[in-house]
């Protein structure tokens, strides 16, 4: 890097002693847009992967895969609130700040900022459960986001409002300790009374409900249920034991009602209206002391989902309910006999009921965890992946995988770590012949420029005397500015002359009185020439090393890639393993060899053009000097400048 920044600023000053105070401004620009190139192609961020933000310096790819190989959800599911779960195995808490702050989410195109938010963040256990609103999520498909983190300066980035769609009417967590659970959609549907804390639920914090005191949640307007709309309810329910009748959910309005709840495992959805009770149908029992999701979706009718998969229907929509529900049991729960519980008796004008009245209930004993409510009907995909994504389910690592630690690539951190490190050691050793090339190129052509800028300079003030001086031509080797004219070439072919005008006059005495046959002045002429030669080859000398390396370079680094690609087809043959895995690494590596030829050659090439014009120049200054040093000699001491003074002797 040093050698380059020499090359550019000797570039810049034989410009500006060439072409004066514009050529010095045109170098000057010239130059600094050759470095920047260099530095620019070398140092900027390479496009391995693209960066949403410089402040931030890691992430993680976060793969949604739903495809056969992952979920294999093949129902529609659209924009969902995702579950991330962050562990020791899957995420550095050490890279991020301790309050997780710094961490935001990003969509697959890596430009659009996710609404998220935080449900639990242990810095010290290694532990996080993040909600985060994915937009499109397609069936059948891969989605990726990504996970940015490790800016010590960034201020928390929560939206937990944003994280839900408008549709979503209520969402708790339960993470409040001895206070009522936060809504955190944003509606304000906070529960009306505390809930006994879970610490270890399924996500993080959750309710335990003791079937004695039901938790209340609001009657307000985004919880109210017009007749036959589409709703989705869901929660977690972990179920001590096995129970008669408990209920979990339930809502009354007059003699509507509706309850959800699990009758000695079997879970069920009941609807009482004027026309009587029905209950979904039963499909298997579940086993106590175990988590499992309820999802129960109205319509036209009424499905009720167990861990995503369809359990029970019930042809009937739901009912106009408006006013307070009640969770872990319904109004009577805690206050009158179990019997109190059974649906109200149907009016005298009402038609006899469509199902059998229901049994006895109680209150649901056990724990809750993420309770959502929605004010429409979400399809059967977007249960699925709830189910899968926040519960335990098998498929939930093939559902969400998490990538390596990424940091900003670069030529030296992104792809140039990977080509390297696949170079074989045939690469290696080209390389290596390559790069001595290119440092002996480079000090040639510093070495060349700083020389010809100082002879440049010499000449100047060699051809400046030269032209003041007098008739003696021999008078600069003793009146000359020795130190400032020394290194000029023209002034060693001027000496040459001097030294063979002053061999012919010794013992001579009378400056008029020196005269020069048309012989001596043409042996002193090839004198002059034998001294152009040997400035001539001066100039030139090294020079052929830059050729070598213009010319040999490229065809060095092609020898490299041949024999890289040579090798890499051959270990893939007997490997017998044909894929674009196997093969890029090896091919890309090969490569090199023919980059770092290209690397010697290119700045030979610009170089030896710069340096071959330069001497040019020198070359026919002393040329034209040797004609006008000739011509002078000729002229001073040539017979006819003696014959008046012959004449008046």
């Amino acid at each position: 890097m040093r050698i380059n920044k020499q090359i550019f600023h000797e570039i810049s000053l034989g410009a500006s002693m060439r072409f004066g105070s514009t050529g010095r401004r045109a170098a000057k620009i010239f130059s600094l847009l050759l470095l920047g190139l260099f530095v620019g192609t070398v140092f900027k961020p390479g496009a391995a992967y693209a960066w949403w933000n410089g402040d931030w310096s890691a992430r993680k790819t976060i793969t949604i895969d739903t495809t056969s190989t992952g979920a294999n959800i093949t129902d529609q599911i659209g924009t969902i609130p995702v579950l991330i779960r962050l562990d020791v195995s899957n995420f550095t808490f050490d890279s991020a700040n301790p309050d997780g702050s710094d961490l935001r989410f990003v969509a697959g195109d890596d430009k659009t900022p996710l609404a998220y938010h935080i449900e639990k963040y242990d810095h010290l256990l290694g532990q996080a459960f993040i909600w985060v609103s994915v937009p499109a999520v397609q069936a059948s498909a891969q989605t990726i986001i990504y996970l940015y983190y490790g800016n010590s300066k960034a201020s928390a980035g929560d939206n937990a409002q944003g994280t839900y769609d408008a549709n979503m009417a209520a969402v708790y967590h339960f993470g409040e300790h001895a206070r009522p659970a936060r809504d955190w959609t944003g509606h304000g549907n906070n529960m009306l009374n505390p809930s006994e804390a879970d610490d270890f639920a399924l996500i993080g914090p959750g309710a335990r409900l003791d079937g004695q005191t039901p938790l209340q949640l609001p009657g307000s307007s985004s919880l109210a249920w017009t007749a036959g709309q589409g709703i989705t309810w869901s929660a977690w329910v972990n179920e001590a034991s096995l129970q008669p009748g408990a209920v979990l959910y339930s809502r009354t309005d007059g003699i509507r009602t509706v309850q959800i709840g699990i009758d000695n495992g079997v879970p069920f959805v009941s609807v009482t209206t004027p026309s009587g009770t029905q209950r979904s149908s039963a499909g298997a029992a579940l086993t106590a002391a175990s988590w499992h999701q309820l999802t129960m979706v109205s319509g036209s009718s009424i499905t009720l989902y167990v861990d995503g998969a369809a359990y029970g229907t019930l042809a009937a929509p739901l009912p106009a309910l408006n006013g307070i529900a009640y969770l872990g049991g319904d109004a009577s729960t805690g206050t009158a006999p179990a019997a109190a519980a059974a649906p109200a008796a149907p009016d005298a004008a009402a038609t006899p009921p469509a199902a059998p009245t229901a049994a006895a209930t109680t209150g649901f004993i056990g724990e809750i965890d993420e309770l959502e409510i929605s004010n429409i009907a979400r399809p059967a995909g977007f249960i699925k992946f709830a189910a899968i994504g926040q519960g335990n389910n098998p498929l939930a690592g093939r559902l969400l995988s998490y990538g390596q630690e990424q940091k900003p690539a670069s030529w030296f951190s992104g792809y140039l770590a990977v080509i390297l490190g696949s170079v074989t050691v045939d690469g290696w050793v080209i390389i290596g012949i390559l790069m001595i090339m290119a440092i002996v190129s480079w000090v040639v052509m510093a070495d060349k420029i700083s020389y010809v800028n100082r002879i440049t300079k010499a000449n100047e003030a060699f051809v400046d005397q030269f032209s003041h001086a007098s008739l003696d031509l021999m008078s600069l080797d003793t009146e000359r500015e020795q130190k400032l004219i020394e290194q000029a070439p023209l002034y060693h072919i001027y000496h040459i002359g001097s030294e063979q005008i002053r061999s012919r006059f010794a013992g001579q005495e009378g400056y008029r009185q020196k005269l020069l046959s048309a012989n001596s002045i043409a042996a002193i002429r090839s004198s002059l020439d034998a001294g152009l030669v040997r400035e001539i080859q001066r100039l030139n000398k090294s020079m052929v090393l830059l050729t070598i390396a213009i010319s040999g370079g490229p065809f060095l680094g092609l020898l490299g890639t041949v024999v890289g690609v040579m090798i890499t087809f051959a270990s893939i043959a007997e490997a017998g393993n044909v894929n674009v895995n196997a093969i890029a690494p090896g091919i890309s590596a090969a490569l090199v060899a023919t980059v770092a030829g290209l690397v010697v050659a290119i700045p030979a090439l610009f170089g030896y053009n710069y340096l071959n014009s330069r001497i040019r120049d020198g070359i026919a200054d002393m040329q034209v000097f040797v004609d006008e040093f000739v011509t002078r000699m000729a002229e001073v001491y040539s017979p006819r400048v003696a014959e008046p003074q012959n004449a008046a002797e």
